[in-house]
Formats: C-alpha cells, structure tokens, sequence
C-alpha cells in the first residue's frame, strides 16, 4: 500500500503498546515487531523509496536494548524510536528517547515518532533525533488554538476580541502576515474555515521556523546555549 501511494518512507508495522502496558504485553509487541521488520525487508522496495525500522519497548530499557538490536541488523534506510508519548510520564519519553539514540547508527536517519510541541520538539532534537512527526499543529489549530512564543493561545478567549496584533510578532507566516488576533478570532467564533486554516498554516510555520532555528544553531555550534535560552522562554510563558 505504501509502495502504492509512493511515499518518500515506507513504514515497517509494528505493534506499539500504550504507556501503562505492562512487561509482558511491551515483550510481546518487541518480538511481533521484529517479525513484522523482516518480513518488510523481505518484500520487494518500491523503486526509490525509503524503508525504515520501528524499534519497540515502551520505557523498558533491556527491552529497548533487544528491539534495537532485531530492528538494526536488518537493512533499514533509517530507524524510529516508536512506542513513546503514549501515556508515560514525560521525563521518562526523553530520558528514554536520548538513551535509545545512543543506540541507533549514526549515520542512519533517527526517527521519533510522534511529537509535536515546541518543547518537545527542541528536546528529542536535543536527544539525537533527525526527524518527528505529529498532528498537533493542525489538530490544535482545529480547537481554536495558536502555537506562539506567549504559549498556547486559545482564540475563543474575550481578550482578543479587538486584538490589533498579529498571532506571533516573530512569525512570518501568511496569517500572522495579513491578519489580527481580533479578525482571527472573529472567523473562529463564526465557525468559518478560513479562521482554522490560518491557524493551521501559523502553527506548522511555528515549527517549521523553530525547527531552522535549531538546524542553524547546531550548524554554527551553539545548540546547547539556543536549547536552554529556548525552553527557558517556553516555559516562562505557559
């Protein structure tokens, strides 16, 4: 299906437990996603594309250890970290991001699979991840909310009904470009498209911009100081 599709990735299945899962469901869902990853390798790939591996364990780290071990020594293009952000305490997520990292080859492609917040995002980046993926920029955008600098922003607040500034003043996307707070959330209490699809385009730019913000600080070698100035102002301002 995915060959079908043409998709730039293809995805081995996998089994991935929730957070609260207890050893024996996360060992059985480590050994059935090794078996799901040989028999994607076996098959044919689709001219062009891309397969990675998803290594399981939930935050079991010998279970990790024995999933990185089956998901590696197949012929992966590159490797997700799967099975996080599924109900666990979020320290554990990034402990068990950064120790499961360490692990994966580095010249391979590190995919984290499922995370979309800005300070999530800056610390699976600080972890060793290349690549993540989430619905929470457009699904917040859906409820009526914008991803800034200030924090998250619920637009059907009061407060911003005759708000003249834009929704980020850093952000250079079309809605923060061309229109206010106040018309902003004028679409949204009207239930009209445009006032979602705005805040959709501005939370995607949102991180696609922090995401280049962070590509140049670890180019230019300042990443640890970007990471620390940035989650201090994230956190600052929930």
């Amino acid at each position: 299906m995915q060959a079908a599709l043409g998709s730039d990735i293809a995805m081995a299945f996998d089994e991935c437990p929730p957070g609260e899962a207890e050893r024996p469901v996360v060992e059985r869902a480590v050994e059935r996603t090794a078996r799901w990853a040989a028999r994607s390798v076996a098959s044919p790939a689709a001219a062009g594309q891309l397969r990675f591996g998803i290594v399981q364990g939930g935050v079991d780290m010998p279970l990790r250890r024995r999933s990185v071990g089956q998901i590696t020594s197949l012929p992966f293009d590159g490797f997700a970290i799967g099975g996080l952000s599924v109900g666990e305490e979020r320290e554990l997520t990034f402990e068990t991001t950064g120790q499961v990292a360490e692990l994966l080859p580095a010249p391979r492609p590190r995919y984290f699979m499922g995370i979309g917040d800005p300070e999530g995002v800056l610390r699976v980046i600080a972890a060793g991840i290349d690549m993540f993926d989430c619905v929470l920029p457009t699904r917040t955008a859906r409820t009526g909310s914008a991803l800034t600098w200030d924090g998250r922003q619920n637009m059907h607040n009061k407060r911003f009904e005759r708000d003249a500034a834009p929704l980020d003043a850093d952000c250079d996307c079309p809605a923060c470009a061309r229109f206010s707070r106040g018309y902003i959330r004028h679409l949204i209490m009207q239930r009209e498209l445009l006032g979602l699809r705005l805040l959709s385009l501005h939370n995607v730019r949102f991180l696609v911009s922090l995401c280049g913000a962070a590509r140049s600080a670890i180019e230019e070698g300042t990443f640890p100081a970007f990471l620390d100035r940035s989650l201090a102002r994230l956190r600052l301002t929930r």
